[in-house]
């Protein structure tokens, strides 16, 4: 377990199939390779979280995510890409394939082009996207600090990265990309 501002730490820890603790818009979150099902195994775990939710998985662009969403119809991109980069993940239709350690029991994956720079840096440097998902144990508050995650889980998490999370004060907003409706406010 290390600790430290480093970006470059942070991309070798996803790299190399690690665990990564790192600010978001508003609160801090576990994140890995979404293709490493080991490590997104062991997140669950550490998490205590049940594998039929989900996991949101966070890019630096629409296309990052073209392996997990089924083709998106002209209606749906006109409604999710005017607020992206930004706060508001959307539900959108998931290609049958990907694993339900991803996507839980659900026909959708909830997808966010994040705005934060430090997330935006990491996507954009290792070409795909992130798994996300607030540093808490299942129940608890989400961390807001590194050293928070690091009093949550420990030596559990490979690294924590030092830095600042955005303005936020709650978690992001998630929406239905095919209905509009709010599935949980930000």
């Amino acid at each position: 377990m290390r600790i430290s501002s480093s970006l470059d730490q942070a991309l070798e820890t996803v790299r190399s199939g690690g665990i990564l603790a790192y600010p978001t818009e508003a609160v801090f979150g576990l994140g890995c390779n979404p293709g490493s099902l080991s490590a997104v195994q062991r997140i669950l775990g550490i998490k205590q979280r049940p594998a039929d939710k989900g996991l949101i998985l966070i890019g630096s662009s629409l296309n990052q995510f073209d392996a997990y969403l089924a083709p998106l119809d002209d209606l749906i991109l006109a409604r999710i890409e005017p607020g992206w980069p930004g706060p508001v993940t959307w539900l959108l239709p998931v290609r049958p394939e990907v694993s339900p350690l991803l996507r839980g029991n659900h026909d959708k994956i909830a997808v966010r082009i994040s705005n934060h720079p430090d997330c935006q840096y990491l996507c954009q440097r290792l070409g795909h996207p992130l798994v996300s998902t607030s540093a808490n144990p299942n129940g608890q508050l989400p961390a807001r600090s590194a050293r928070e995650a690091q009093s949550y889980f420990g030596a559990q998490i490979d690294f924590y990265l030092d830095r600042n999370t955005g303005k936020l004060e709650k978690p992001t907003e998630i929406r239905n990309a095919l209905t509009n409706d709010i599935v949980r406010s930000g």
